[in-house]
């Protein structure tokens, strides 16, 4: 069993950013701005010498927040597929934008790509110690996605399978 700690960096935090679903037949393919927020689940099967899943600080989550702050923080997303990239490059070149690309700007592809960035930022800080179990991106108090580690879900499999053996032994 693992030991589990809940990061939740609200829309309070000021990640305000602009983007558009180009691909959606709605007002959603235009561009419109959040202010995002996130929670984290961090998990580890032993604590750190303070008794810790993650330091919240400098030396774990820190370094989260500062990327979260660079990708987010007065910022235009653009998903690298989108058929207008030219033009929002353009107003990067010209200075009216801090563009950044993305894969995806669904809030599901941000749960994805966020989880990414911080898996690799906690196990470098953790030694391997710790890992992230998922992460939700909150565009507002009514719309949230999550993305699971892929590795977190064959971990809670593997527990339900042997609790049921061990139930019917």
């Amino acid at each position: 069993m693992a030991y589990r700690s809940i990061k939740t960096y609200g829309p309070e935090r000021g990640l305000t950013c602009a983007y558009r679903q180009w691909a959606a037949s709605s007002h959603c393919a235009l561009l419109h701005g959040y202010s995002l927020g996130f929670t984290f689940t961090f998990a580890a099967e032993q604590l750190d010498a303070r008794g810790w899943v993650v330091d919240f600080g400098a030396g774990g989550f820190g370094k989260i927040r500062t990327w979260l702050h660079e990708m987010f923080d007065h910022t235009l997303l653009v998903a690298q597929d989108d058929p207008a990239l030219i033009e929002f490059q353009r107003l990067a070149d010209l200075g009216l934008a801090q563009v950044r690309l993305t894969p995806s700007v669904s809030c599901e592809g941000l749960a994805a790509f966020v989880f990414d960035h911080a898996q690799l930022i906690i196990e470098a800080a953790t030694q391997g110690r710790c890992w992230v179990e998922s992460v939700t991106c909150h565009e507002h108090g009514a719309n949230s996605a999550a993305f699971e580690n892929p590795r977190a879900v064959v971990r809670k499999i593997g527990a339900e399978v042997m609790t049921e053996i061990i139930g019917r032994l």
